[in-house]
């Protein structure tokens, strides 16, 4: 590795994008519960207090509402708020003051007042957690305007991602998958040129079936596609990471070189992300399409008690047979 290279976790390359920023913007402020002395329950923040103290690093009360409606102020004011949600079921007090305030202060003020904030929503399970601690809430922001949606997968995206969307002047809902967070390492080049952040991308090239996923089903698709190898299948593996706005160019290209096309996450299938892309597939795909588009999802039900969730989540397995389904026609 050259000296701009390094290994590293999710959760690094989180609290690397997080230090980039506040060391280029003295704007750019954390907020949240534990986020500061205890350097975040999955300690993401971890070291930020103590390097740029407790002015620019909040530890808030618990009190999701409010921290939201106290960053909108801030963003008004000209800062970049930063909010930690600690796990993806908390959200849920806030939703009024994301979804009423955050979503709409820019298209009410005739564009005036733009929205600058970056929500950061630990989701997924997987980790042997109780309720409300491995949620998939991401299509509820994805269907109210004014909200961008992202969603990283790997380290590398992790930290330039982080950095993109504290950048941005419109609100960011930022979903980090919380198994990965401390999973595999990868190999970053802090001199690279990242790609733009509302984009889509092809991690494994396949001919026979497009699998479609993000967060910490993009592993599962991953595992499913060198699974399928040994059988002689070759699935396209897409990581869509952005969900509003969704970028379907390479999808669409995919999907008209494959014909087939599965979609996969860890959220409810009714009404979920997977059902939009379904539709737009199908809309602009439909003479190439050899047959349904199939999605992989979460039972529904509420998430269930961890000793089943093993259950509940989409695996290699269903992945899979969703494959054969879609061959099978």
């Amino acid at each position: 590795m050259s000296a701009s290279t390094q290994k590293i976790t999710l959760a690094k390359g989180l609290n690397m994008g997080l230090r980039k920023a506040m060391e280029d913007d003295p704007k750019v402020l954390v907020m949240g519960e534990d986020v500061g002395k205890l350097g975040g329950v999955f300690r993401i923040t971890d070291g930020l207090q103590k390097d740029f103290g407790e002015d620019r690093v909040i530890d808030s009360p618990l009190a999701e509402s409010g921290i939201v409606g106290t960053a909108v102020g801030l963003a008004l004011r000209g800062y970049r708020p930063v909010v930690e949600i600690q796990f993806d079921g908390f959200v849920y007090p806030a939703y009024d003051q994301i979804v009423c305030q955050v979503a709409k202060m820019h298209y009410r003020s005739k564009g005036r007042s733009p929205m600058p904030m970056v929500i950061r929503i630990p989701f997924g399970g997987g980790i042997g957690a109780v309720e409300h601690h491995s949620e998939s809430p991401e299509a509820q922001f994805a269907h109210t305007p004014g909200l961008k949606v992202v969603a990283c997968s790997n380290p590398v995206d992790g930290y330039w991602m982080m950095q993109q969307a504290i950048a941005s002047d419109d609100p960011v809902i930022f979903l980090e998958p919380k198994r990965q967070y401390h999973a595999e390492k990868a190999e970053l080049d802090e001199s690279a040129t990242p790609e733009p952040l509302f984009t889509s991308r092809v991690v494994r090239r396949g001919e026979d079936v497009t699998v479609l996923a993000y967060g910490p089903t993009v592993k599962t698709a991953m595992s499913a596609a060198e699974a399928a190898a040994t059988e002689g299948r070759s699935l396209e593996v897409i990581d869509l990471r952005t969900l509003s706005p969704l970028d379907m160019g390479p999808v669409y290209e995919s999907v008209r070189r494959t014909g087939r096309a599965v979609i996969t996450h860890e959220a409810h299938v009714n009404l979920g992300i997977g059902a939009e892309v379904a539709a737009r597939v199908t809309e602009e795909c439909f003479y190439s399409l050899e047959s349904p588009v199939l999605r992989v999802g979460g039972f529904d039900t509420p998430y269930p008690a961890s000793r089943i969730e093993e259950d509940f989540l989409p695996d290699l397995d269903r992945v899979l047979d969703a494959v054969d389904r879609t061959l099978a026609y």
